[in-house]
């Protein structure tokens, strides 16, 4: 008897047999592309669409004349932005309000996450976790509210508090330009860190507990096994996050600082997103303040991609 081979195809693929392939892919796996569907839908329709709309930073656009009517301008607007004298105060502010929320409300969510990792009283480790997940769930306007009631000169319990410690009792916090920014960081570092925490600890439920057994054999305490075996386990992820974190680190939200400010404090709150949203609904000026926006993501591009490039180098751990 003849045994006959059968031939094999060892070369690269044409590309009429990826053509086939694809086909029969998609034929086997109909139903999951169905699904996915509604997803991808989504994401055409309200992410990537409206970028349609991006070249009206380059014009002078006016609704009867249409996005390709107006008057195309070029880069007059992003010049009218740098040029501006508020644009340096501006963009301090926005600094100095996301760096500073970014060094106070980065490490306190993997403090958090190492401290409830290591409770091992159960009942007391979810209703500790109830309770820093809770802030999470209260809306901005209601958070901002809660503020003004806490901190009011009149009957706030904050002020009413330093009158009994033989402060004066009548500051205007919400007003005096020297505390927004820590009442701005610090009531998101208090809404945000337990759910923060959540990444962590489920980064914490995937280290292999042989390694605690073999490190408290040889003695080492909690604090050590905390330092030398949860911290490098999660250290990944923690530096995925920064990365991210760094990529919006001029991406200030307007909603919570616009609901902040007033005419006490609008010389240390006005960041680049209120400006935007100023100039771009109250003053109409469309064309400059869409402008505004694509130069701070463009901003926020540029360092992402250098962040991520400097992580790459120091620690071999990046997002591409």
């Amino acid at each position: 008897m003849k045994h006959v081979k059968a031939k094999t195809s060892v070369g690269p693929l044409s590309g009429e047999q990826k053509r086939r392939r694809l086909v029969r892919a998609l034929k086997r796996n109909w139903v999951l592309y169905v699904f996915l569907l509604p997803s991808l839908v989504y994401i055409i329709l309200f992410c990537y669409w409206p970028m349609y709309g991006l070249q009206i930073a380059f014009r002078n656009f006016k609704f009867k004349d249409g996005f390709w009517g107006s008057e195309w301008v070029g880069l007059r607007w992003f010049e009218k932005f740098l040029s501006t004298p508020r644009f340096w105060g501006i963009l301090k502010n926005t600094l100095v309000l996301s760096i500073y929320s970014l060094i106070a409300g980065f490490p306190l969510p993997v403090i958090l996450a190492l401290v409830l990792n290591n409770v091992r009283n159960v009942r007391w480790k979810k209703f500790a976790q109830t309770i820093t997940y809770m802030p999470h769930f209260i809306a901005v306007t209601v958070l901002v509210g809660m503020m003004s009631l806490f901190f009011s000169p009149s009957s706030g319990f904050v002020n009413t508090l330093l009158s009994y410690l033989g402060g004066s009792g009548d500051t205007y916090f919400m007003g005096t330009p020297r505390y927004f920014s820590h009442m701005y960081v610090w009531s998101g570092v208090w809404q945000g860190m337990g759910w923060g925490s959540i990444i962590y600890l489920a980064a914490l439920a995937g280290v292999d507990q042989e390694l605690h057994e073999a490190a408290n054999i040889d003695g080492a305490n909690k604090l050590k096994r905390i330092w030398h075996i949860d911290l490098p386990s999660i250290l990944p992820t923690v530096i995925i996050l920064l990365v991210m974190s760094c990529g919006s680190i001029v991406g200030v939200g307007y909603e919570k600082v616009y609901l902040m400010q007033n005419s006490l404090n609008v010389e240390v709150s006005e960041v680049i997103s209120t400006y935007v949203y100023r100039t771009g609904l109250g003053n109409r000026q469309y064309s400059y303040s869409t402008a505004i926006g694509l130069l701070n993501n463009l901003v926020n591009i540029v360092i992402l991609a250098i962040v991520n490039k400097v992580s790459g180098k120091l620690s071999g751990i990046s997002l591409w």
